[in-house]
């Protein structure tokens, strides 16, 4: 299933505030936060969405910050 989303920001803290404010009435919280990355979520080991300024060091853009990340219980899955 989706572990986490993430969409790229050229703000991490502007961003950081919308998603605050807009999360807080769906019941999600801030759950991770590091110098590159914020994540929000409704509880511990749930899907989680994140805003990130993109690793490569170029200007979040469509496609450059965005993945979606699919958690698998083994490497083996088929």
């Amino acid at each position: 299933m989706i572990s986490y989303t993430t969409l790229g920001t050229n703000d991490l803290q502007c961003a950081a505030r919308f998603y605050d404010e807009l999360f807080s009435g769906l019941g999600a919280r801030r759950t991770y936060e590091g110098e590159r990355m914020i994540g929000w979520s409704v509880g511990a080991g749930g899907p989680m969405f994140c805003v990130i300024r993109p690793f490569d060091g170029r200007p979040a853009a469509v496609g450059n910050g965005a993945m979606v990340a699919i958690e698998v219980d083994t490497a083996n899955a088929t």
